[in-house]
């Protein structure tokens, strides 16, 4: 069942909420441990919701997360997130992509050390392909992970934590 239909509402509201207390638990787990509780990913989705008033989707959706109904449909999005400890130095690799699902779209959503987003960057799959095709990269090519830098200077931010700014440089 899809979390996005109308019966869902109630469901998708627990979801979220379950979700909210993820992140707490996050926090105090990193806090603790200096380890990540490994909630990343679910974490960027309610952050991705609550800010842009996405509709998630159940468990093992092939190809997407959530859905978001625009001017021209509804559209499909894959949510990848990452922590980012010092949203001054972004580095690393999203998580895979896989080009045979469906999607339209692929979120990043950059969590500072809290758990809370900072920016979210938005790519459509035209862009994303031509990335993954791109010739010289195992990790690109084979794993569909591109760098994050890479997806940032392609993308649109399409969210940013009010009175700060994140730019692609």
């Amino acid at each position: 069942m899809e979390l996005a239909s109308e019966s869902a509402e109630p469901i998708q509201d627990e979801v979220l909420e379950v979700l909210r207390e993820a992140k707490v638990l996050a926090r105090r787990f990193y806090r603790l441990t200096g380890k990540p509780l490994g909630v990343t990913g679910e974490v960027a989705e309610y952050e991705a919701a609550t800010k842009l008033g996405l509709q998630l989707h159940a468990a093992r959706q092939a190809g997407y997360d959530a859905t978001e109904t625009r001017d021209d449909g509804v559209v499909r999005i894959q949510i990848k997130g990452r922590c980012i400890l010092n949203p001054m130095k972004i580095a690393g690799r999203m998580g895979g992509i896989d080009l045979r699902q469906p999607f339209d779209l692929v979120l990043l959503v950059l969590l500072d050390a809290d758990f809370n987003a900072f920016a979210m960057y938005e790519a459509n799959r035209a862009q994303v392909e031509t990335a993954l095709m791109l010739p010289g990269s195992k990790a690109r090519n084979e794993r569909g992970a591109l760098a994050m830098r890479q997806f940032m200077a392609m993308a649109r931010l399409r969210w940013a934590r009010p009175s700060e700014q994140y730019k692609n440089s």
